[in-house]
């Protein structure tokens, strides 16, 4: 399953995830959960992993090699507090965002399906409530809910050690909406740009930041930075329509994700992005924003 055979193009508004699900029991039954394709390297059978007595965290269940590389596995039943039942070939989903690559081990995989992020709905009041609260919405498929989760947030939360080389604040105070549907990213996000002197606005999603872009007139913002995964308009739809809309066109567009690669990157340009980091340089997030205004307001020679 290589990236480059992902044939979604950017600006479609589409996605496309792999559904993977936890069998709980014959009480329970099986959970079906989502993530996008272009995060997942490939699915491998799990050799028959078991808790680590003393892990740092519960879920962590060790390595295994895999090829040129060592693959830490974490269990997603443990994470998100579910009672998983052992069976035959279990399955680990290989990942790659963050410049880091992890595995998951869940019960199985089920098959892939494309969506459109208009058919994805926010999570429910009472999955926001959960101990994880690390789905980022839900999609309806023959009957079931497929919950997309959020991995990064089990990475993050897993590492503390993440980077913190913000630039020292300016003496100009600048403006920036965020676009982010995970409230861990949107906290942290706005915490390392307060710090950089930004005044930030907050949207949870693309079809919100663009009403907001509109109907701001005369205060729009210095800069948009916007994730890409989002429900209802993902981010390189946004930046389309912004480079679409005449009175939106020459606005900064920042795209933070953990799907920016090397492989990815030409999606970001094809919609106009004037830059794409991949989470969580936050630090390079600060300087390239602050850049991009100045450019922006510089008079042409």
């Amino acid at each position: 399953m290589a990236q480059s055979e992902i044939l979604l193009e950017a600006g479609t508004n589409e996605l496309e995830i792999i559904e993977f699900f936890v069998d709980e029991g014959p009480q329970r039954g099986c959970s079906s959960f989502g993530v996008n394709v272009a995060k997942v390297l490939e699915v491998i059978e799990s050799p028959g992993l078991v808790s680590l007595p003393g892990a740092p965290h519960p879920c962590f269940m060790g390595t295994i090699p895999l090829r040129d590389i060592v693959l830490p596995v974490l269990d997603l039943a443990v994470w998100l507090g579910l009672p998983r039942l052992r069976r035959d070939h279990e399955i680990i989903l290989v990942t790659r965002f963050n410049s880091r690559t992890t595995g998951f081990l869940a019960s199985g995989v089920t098959n892939i399906h494309r969506f459109h992020w208009r058919d994805v709905e926010p999570p429910h009041q009472a999955i926001n409530n959960l101990a994880s609260n690390c789905v980022t919405g839900l999609v309806r498929q023959d009957g079931r809910f497929i919950l997309l989760l959020d991995l990064e947030k089990i990475i993050f939360e897993l590492d503390a050690a993440l980077p913190d080389d913000a630039p020292p604040p300016s003496e100009v105070r600048r403006t920036a909406l965020v676009v982010e549907d995970s409230g861990v990213m949107r906290h942290m996000i706005r915490e390392r740009l307060d710090a950089a002197n930004f005044e930030v606005a907050l949207a949870g999603n693309g079809q919100q930041a663009l009403e907001l872009l509109l109907r701001a007139e005369a205060n729009r913002p210095d800069i948009v930075i916007s994730d890409i995964e989002m429900p209802l308009l993902d981010g390189y739809t946004l930046t389309r329509r912004i480079r679409e809309t005449p009175v939106l066109a020459d606005l900064p567009v920042i795209l933070f994700s953990s799907l920016i690669t090397d492989e990815l990157r030409h999606k970001g340009q094809s919609v106009g992005a004037d830059a794409q980091i991949s989470k969580p340089q936050f630090g390079d997030l600060a300087r390239i924003a602050m850049g991009l205004i100045e450019k922006r307001r510089r008079p042409p020679a």
